[in-house]
């Protein structure tokens, strides 16, 4: 199964399970299909054409659906749903080169969102993106 054909399962299956994925007629499909602040994320390690990809979806009204919810939805609260605005921490790294990527994509205050870039090492996504992307706890 291909990366966006498992992520495009993985968020029917929790749509489904939330109740917010019907067949029924089309005001149904005219209010949206998750409402509130909402992002579907992954983080893939090694190259964006690894395997080794896991993935959540972030609600955050109420927060649910990610190892750190409070803390993810608080720190994209305060920067307005930008990924890229979230201040970043001032850790040192290893110099080890393991590339992650990371990619989000949903809706933030009626905005759509999609984040993607490449970090050099799981600790400087830490570092820069906060909890968003801590999807192990």
């Amino acid at each position: 199964m291909t990366y966006l054909t498992r992520a495009a399962a993985a968020a029917g299956a929790l749509l489904t399970a939330a109740g917010l994925l019907t067949a029924g007629p089309a005001q149904a499909a005219s209010r949206g299909v998750l409402p509130g602040n909402w992002l579907y994320l992954t983080v893939t390690k090694g190259d964006a054409r690894s395997s080794d990809t896991r993935g959540t979806l972030l609600m955050c009204e109420p927060p649910q659906g990610h190892a750190r919810a409070s803390e993810a939805c608080a720190e994209l609260a305060a920067a307005g749903g930008a990924i890229d605005r979230i201040p970043a921490k001032q850790v040192f790294c290893p110099m080890i080169f393991a590339p992650v990527t990371v990619h989000a994509r949903g809706r933030w205050d009626g905005r759509s969102v999609d984040f993607q870039e490449t970090y050099t090492s799981a600790c400087v996504m830490r570092a820069r993106t906060g909890s968003v992307f801590a999807l192990d706890g």
